[in-house]
């Protein structure tokens, strides 16, 4: 387990789609560790998030290119974080989908082992604890809103995921 939590406020994550399948990754580093995620991380200064998705896709996929209009929003979560020293922060992250790229996914030092799965037999048990609830119906078609409680290191989920069906985001 890392030593340091991680502060994170803003973030994006993207969901690779082929068909009804999703690509999914193993995260090596910082927040998600050792889970089944998309490639994502956290927005950086002057970024836009749909910058940050295309940028951290890149990163850690070996250089798979994304363009911006590829991505579609699918939805906004805001995990609300507890710290081990009872500090709180919360992390909005923008959750995209994108069906066109170029380029081999391929493992990094920050994303291991790139594997498809249908999203009806996602590896739920493999991913962050707030994802089973949430993740399937992002995939499904729907725009959600998505707010999740995590105590320490995102490895307690407090209370219940609450999912609410929107027809848009803020930012649109």
């Amino acid at each position: 387990m890392d030593t340091e939590e991680k502060t994170l406020f803003e973030a994006v994550v993207v969901f690779f789609r082929r068909g009804n399948d999703v690509l999914l990754i193993l995260k090596k580093l910082k927040i998600g560790k050792g889970c089944r995620n998309g490639y994502g991380g956290g927005i950086e200064p002057g970024e836009t998030p749909k910058h940050a998705a295309v940028r951290e896709t890149s990163e850690e996929s070996g250089g798979v290119e994304v363009r911006e209009q590829d991505l579609v929003q699918i939805a906004d979560t805001y995990f609300h974080n507890t710290k081990s020293d009872s500090s709180t922060f919360t992390c909005r992250v923008r959750v995209f989908e994108a069906y066109h790229w170029v380029g081999e996914f391929l493992p990094t030092d920050e994303a291991a082992d790139p594997r498809w799965y249908p999203i009806s037999a996602l590896p739920l048990a493999e991913m962050l604890l707030a994802d089973p609830f949430w993740v399937p119906t992002a995939l499904s078609g729907k725009k959600i809103k998505v707010e999740a409680n995590y105590g320490p290191f995102q490895k307690e989920l407090i209370g219940s995921v609450k999912i609410t069906e929107i027809d848009s985001f803020i930012d649109d």
